[in-house]
């Protein structure tokens, strides 16, 4: 499983996500933090993390789904980063009433601040 994982972009074991919590840079929002860490590999991978304090299972893995679009859709794609997103509570009603789109635009003004920072 760890090599489909891996093939896909995503960070999956605690010890990565530590790793760029650690030494990575992050940007934050009212609704969502982002941390980027340069890494050696050709890819970048994708971590999202959701507490439970922003909603039930159903909340929760509706916003993973979501984030891991809007960070799919970012053009120009950054290249060789581990990036994480931090779900704040609240984003579920933010991404309900302001739409897809907006999601989209603070995952890329974050993503960008926290890889050039």
């Amino acid at each position: 499983m760890a090599a489909g994982a891996q093939g896909r972009g995503r960070l999956t074991r605690s010890a990565e996500f530590d790793a760029v919590y650690r030494r990575g840079r992050s940007a934050a929002s009212r609704h969502l933090v982002a941390y980027a860490f340069p890494t050696e590999l050709d890819e970048t991978r994708l971590g999202v993390a959701v507490s439970r304090k922003v909603g039930n299972a159903v909340v929760r893995n509706r916003l993973k789904r979501q984030l891991r679009e809007a960070f799919a859709e970012l053009d120009p794609q950054p290249s060789r980063l581990d990036v994480v997103l931090v779900a704040r509570p609240g984003l579920d009603e933010a991404v309900e009433s302001q739409g897809f789109g907006w999601l989209t635009t603070e995952v890329a003004e974050l993503v960008g601040k926290s890889a050039a920072a």
